[in-house]
């Protein structure tokens, strides 16, 4: 079941594309960290994201938050994640895509 999230949390103002279609998204700790876990689907193609705080994850690289998430066993073995800093105030690591046929 998808979380509703409350306006007042911190992830509640992320940018999400347009289209975009949230399937499922909760708020989380992955490491000591607060996350927001979304899967959604977008133009034939789903994965899911974990949305860090920009502050919070401030001098890790990207390697670092991956392995994070690998530690957690959130990333498939063979799943390769692509990472967003826009400067938004968010860090988005996207993983474990698929896609429709």
């Amino acid at each position: 079941m998808t979380q509703v999230l409350d306006p007042t949390s911190p992830f509640a103002n992320r940018p999400v594309e347009p289209d975009t279609r949230i399937l499922f998204q909760a708020e989380a700790v992955v490491a000591g960290l607060p996350v927001l876990h979304e899967a959604w689907y977008w133009d034939g193609v789903g994965a899911e994201s974990m949305i860090f705080l920009d502050k919070d994850v401030v001098g890790r690289d990207n390697a670092a938050l991956e392995g994070l998430l690998r530690e957690a066993n959130l990333v498939r073995e063979d799943a390769s994640p692509t990472f967003s800093r826009t400067g938004s105030g968010f860090v988005f690591v996207n993983f474990n895509f698929w896609t429709t046929d």
